[in-house]
């Protein structure tokens, strides 16, 4: 059988995650789960676009300029692009995400969790929240958590802590300066693996190199107009992974598209 580009065989002696993945028994156009050790009776044959796919495309294709690639696994580490678009609101509480492919079908979501009442309040009110800690979980299509992101307390610079849903550690994403190009480190195992670096001083779109500066991807920031922009809090990217990246390098990738607008979003107050 011939494995897409972005999908990895999976066998019962491996070690990848649970997931959506082109169906082994050959069966055309099929997605079988995965759910870590072996395959379930569960597919998905369902190839109809999803609503919201015309605006999906548009989004990737003309507002952010990434070509249309050829299909990954289905999963939120198997796809060369994400589109990660923020619930719009008018007064935002908690940050809410949803991450599609770069057809439009939903891959997972990110939920802000773990706010008090206080800290909800404290942030209608006024800015102080970009100092508090944050937290988010990074959910697959079923709603089960894949990465856990925290954002501790800052003064200055931020650091967000990425995790696996049972503790163990993946990485962090450290913020290197305040003054000019925002650039982050990429760091896993007490060393640097890669790193983020804005390419404008309002730090709206980034490249994401690794170790030897080799760029493996980029996030776009795109707009939904300009009075949606100034009326709501809505933040949208695309991000675009070259090739198959390894673990951790991957994981972190993904938490990248999330971790740089909750750990500069804050401080846009203070930008603009």
């Amino acid at each position: 059988m011939t494995m897409p580009r972005y999908c990895a065989p999976v066998s019962t002696q491996s070690n990848i995650d649970a997931g959506w993945y082109p169906d082994p028994h050959g069966a055309p156009q099929t997605l079988r789960y995965w759910d870590g050790s072996q395959w379930t009776d569960h597919t998905n044959t369902d190839q109809k676009p999803p609503a919201g796919a015309p605006k999906v495309q548009r989004q990737v294709q003309q507002q952010a300029g990434v070509t249309a690639g050829g299909a990954g696994g289905g999963t939120l580490f198997s796809e060369p692009v994400l589109v990660v678009n923020q619930k719009a609101k008018l007064i935002e509480l908690t940050n809410e995400y949803k991450v599609m492919d770069q057809q439009g079908r939903e891959l997972g979501s990110v939920v802000q969790v773990g706010q008090s009442a206080l800290k909800k309040i404290l942030r209608f009110v006024s800015s102080l929240d970009q100092y508090m800690t944050h937290k988010l979980e990074i959910r697959d299509a079923h709603g089960q958590p894949v990465l856990l992101l925290t954002r501790p307390r800052k003064f200055l610079k931020s650091r967000v802590i990425v995790q696996r849903p049972d503790g163990s550690p993946v990485g962090e994403i450290v913020q290197q300066n305040m003054i000019g190009k925002i650039n982050f480190a990429i760091n896993a195992s007490g060393q640097q693996v890669g790193a983020i670096k804005a390419e404008n001083w309002r730090a709206w779109n980034f490249a994401i190199v690794d170790h030897a500066e080799n760029e493996v991807a980029r996030i776009t920031k795109t707009w939904e107009g300009l009075a949606k922009t100034m009326f709501t809090t809505s933040d949208n990217y695309v991000l675009q992974i070259h090739y198959q990246l390894p673990e951790p390098l991957l994981s972190l990738v993904v938490a990248t598209a999330l971790t740089v607008d909750t750990a500069l979003k804050q401080d846009a107050r203070g930008l603009g």
